[in-house]
């Protein structure tokens, strides 16, 4: 979604939000960042390629207030320094290291160690752009494919409340324990990682728990944006 798409929907008077004339930017890579309302909560979709989490948080942002941050993108990666990164890597050195390497077999270290730093340089600032204030709520949206489920977390959390296994692409996966009581008494999977196993994945979600940030991913399949929606919808009458 970019700026110019923004405008229009806002000329046309279907987005009652205001439009901010830069989004927050890292290392190069671009988000657009629309508000409505009061900056009650949150919101951010970061992988270009599903655009089912696009639209329903785009159509979320005329009903609720809060603010949400869109990358621009139409791609699950994007390009750094002529290289690949998915973007939902780039929360730490670590998990950004695997990444850029796994995408860029044949980079030499320089041009690894180069995109690193630059987004060491970039990350503090653009973080105290999109985290919430002390206490909020970030809010993340992804669609899944049929290679990924619930069942994947499972042995990496903390903690699991399965209460629609019918529907293992649908699930909520948060940082603090809170929350997920409140999650776990829902009729949607839900999953606890505020002290997730394994190594650092440069995730946003393993950011947020390492740092004691309120996060919540609500995942859907492609295509599933009623499944997706009912979701949102409930989080944001559910939690505080």
């Amino acid at each position: 979604m970019h700026r110019r798409d923004l405008l229009a929907f806002a000329l046309a008077g279907w987005f009652p939000f205001s439009l901010f004339a830069r989004g927050p930017s890292i290392a190069g890579i671009d988000f657009d960042a629309i508000q409505r309302g009061t900056d009650r909560r949150r919101y951010i979709w970061i992988h270009g390629n599903e655009p089912t989490a696009r639209d329903v948080l785009r159509d979320h942002m005329t009903r609720f207030a809060g603010r949400a941050f869109f990358i621009r993108s139409n791609d699950r990666n994007v390009t750094v320094n002529g290289g690949k990164l998915d973007p939902n890597r780039m929360f730490s050195r670590m998990g950004a290291e695997q990444n850029l390497r796994t995408l860029n077999p044949n980079w030499q270290p320089r041009q690894i160690q180069s995109v690193l730093d630059r987004l060491d340089s970039d990350r503090e600032g653009f973080l105290r752009r999109i985290l919430p204030h002390p206490g909020g709520l970030i809010v993340a949206l992804h669609n899944n494919g049929p290679g990924y489920s619930v069942k994947d977390e499972i042995a990496i959390s903390n903690a699991v409340a399965l209460n629609d296994k019918e529907h293992p692409d649908e699930f909520m996966l948060c940082s603090t324990p809170a929350d997920f009581a409140i999650l776990a008494n829902s009729r949607f999977n839900a999953l606890l990682q505020n002290r997730p196993q394994g190594e650092d994945d440069g995730s946003l979600s393993r950011l947020c728990a390492a740092r004691v940030v309120r996060y919540v991913n609500i995942e859907a399949a492609h295509n599933n944006r009623d499944g997706q929606k009912r979701m949102l919808d409930w989080l944001e009458l559910a939690l505080p």
